[in-house]
């Protein structure tokens, strides 16, 4: 079979390319389309690939021995915050994104959670004017435009606030945004019913976008937001896609198979349904978002602060603080990234903080509020859920990561290590999951969710975002103590055809670029 399935490859490749830029050769080829790889080669020419399989090699193209090594699509995030992160893609620390080219992603997407820019024009601009080294996607951030027409509201919109988001969420797919993106535990997005981000949803779906969220609860009752993602979908009228699919918490430890069901009988009565997962079983948000009850949390930073210490509210913050600590083991299980006051404290669980401190946890926490709060990770998750997510066939690999550069913060490995550690340790090394649908979760299907019709796999004609990894080295080392750690096992890595890591060697070349979305035709 093996001579007649790259022969089939050869046969799909466009008429005969007059040069070949780059030809990578006796490689086992990942088409992205879960297929099991085979022997065969790829030529590169320009931005394209332009021959996958057996062919001549035309021309005098520079060639490279794939012996022993894989050749895959780039990897495609379809969730990061590498525009909101510190740094930033918009920032000269953060441009380049080198955590996630080492790891062979080729396209970020932004946009999540319900934040970043909410403007699409002027950030693509920046982009395209200072340089940016994967290719970047963005979606309209809900929190961003409610906040935007609302500010920081507990309440329903008026009828002309609705119109006003609509409005915005309309101009925004126009400009090029690919989708719709909330997320609905933090504020002011949390403060949302369903029938405003169904009607936000309708917008999206005129434009042929799709929904993205980090759904409303993702411990104890995640049955019920799963259940209302796939209801605004319905109502709304577009795929939609549940971000970084989890059961957090100990109360929802061993739902994963229910929700899986609830999803595949979507999927099964027509609707479309997908996910994506990092494969930890830590999670990284604010510490606010983690302990705060959302009804604190409306107004401004002052109000909220103001309300910590107030006679009345103040203990009723309190109380709930303590219930959210008591069921993360008393802050045993929450550990902080990152906290400007107290640099030392990164690294460091609540527990063990307030054990040196000599305070009760939940005054180590009413401290860091009051000075600004604190990114955290948090270990919440089972592995038997995490694999069971993982296994899914709809299930993309996503890291919920940002554009990390090395320092003395202490963020979750995620950044530098998602890829190579579902493809490398859990695909290749451990066989949890088939090395091709591993491939296929970080390629082919990301960029079937995000209906993309020229990236995602190896087929000539399509943009050359290219990877060519060695099995064997091909790890992640970033680790919740030291996480600033870049993955290793990329020998050769290609965005829009050029070279950026040559022979294992990171080239600081500036290839991405953003992509702005085009409406399919009906």
């Amino acid at each position: 079979m093996l001579p007649l399935l790259v022969t089939l490859l050869a046969i799909h490749a466009d008429p005969a390319p007059k040069t070949m830029d780059i030809v990578i050769r006796d490689v086992t080829l990942f088409d992205g389309s879960g297929n099991p790889g085979v022997k065969g080669s790829i030529a590169l020419a320009g931005e394209r690939i332009v021959a996958v399989g057996t062919f001549e090699i035309v021309g005098k193209p520079r060639i490279i021995d794939g012996t022993g090594l894989m050749v895959t699509p780039g990897f495609i995030d379809l969730h990061t915050h590498c525009d909101t992160g510190s740094p930033s893609l918009t920032d000269a620390a953060g441009k380049a994104n080198k955590c996630y080219l080492m790891q062979g992603v080729t396209l970020t997407v932004t946009g999540n959670c319900g934040f970043g820019p909410a403007e699409v024009k002027p950030f693509f601009e920046t982009l395209e004017k200072n340089g940016v080294g994967t290719n970047v996607i963005h979606q309209v951030p809900h929190n961003s435009i409610r906040s935007k027409v609302m500010g920081n509201a507990n309440r329903e919109p008026t009828s002309e606030e609705l119109g006003k988001m609509e409005k915005l969420v309309d101009e925004e797919m126009a400009a090029g945004c690919w989708g719709f993106a909330t997320g609905l535990i933090y504020t002011p997005g949390t403060y949302s019913k369903t029938p405003e981000l169904i009607a936000l949803a309708k917008v999206a779906a005129k434009h042929q976008g799709f929904y993205a969220s980090h759904i409303r609860n993702e411990s104890a009752t995640h049955l019920e937001a799963i259940a209302e993602i796939i209801k605004i979908g319905k109502e709304g009228g577009l795929p939609v896609h549940i971000s970084h699919i989890k059961c957090s918490g100990k109360s929802a430890w061993g739902n994963a198979g229910r929700a899986v069901a609830l999803i595949e009988n979507a999927r099964h009565n027509g609707q479309v349904v997908t996910a994506d997962q990092y494969p930890y079983i830590a999670s990284s948000t604010s510490l606010t978002a983690t302990v705060i009850p959302t009804r604190f949390r409306e107004g401004t930073t002052k109000e909220y602060v103001a309300r910590l210490d107030d006679a009345e509210i103040g203990p009723q913050i309190r109380k709930a603080i303590e219930a959210e600590l008591k069921s993360r083991d008393k802050g045993q299980r929450i550990q902080v990234a990152r906290y400007k006051p107290r640099p030392k404290w990164q690294g460091k669980t609540i527990a063990a903080i307030a054990g040196e401190e000599k305070k009760d946890p939940i005054d180590i926490v009413l401290e860091i509020e009051r000075n600004g709060g604190a990114s955290i990770v948090h270990f919440g998750m089972d592995e038997v859920d995490v694999r069971i997510y993982m296994k899914q066939e709809f299930v993309a690999t996503a890291s919920d990561g940002n554009s990390q550069v090395p320092g003395d913060t202490v963020p979750h490995p995620r950044s530098y290590g998602t890829f190579p550690r579902k493809i490398g340790l859990y695909a290749i090394e451990n066989r949890i999951v088939p090395v091709e649908q591993a491939i296929r979760s970080a390629s082919g299907l990301p960029a079937d969710i995000l209906r993309i019709t020229d990236r995602g796999y190896l087929k000539p004609g399509y943009f050359a975002d290219v990877v060519v990894f060695d099995p064997k080295t091909y790890r992640d080392h970033a680790t919740f103590e030291k996480p600033h750690q870049y993955s290793t096992g990329v020998k050769y890595l290609f965005v829009n055809g050029k070279m950026v890591i040559d022979d294992s060697k990171y080239l600081d070349v500036l290839a991405g670029k953003p992509l702005r979305h085009v409406e399919m035709k009906k």
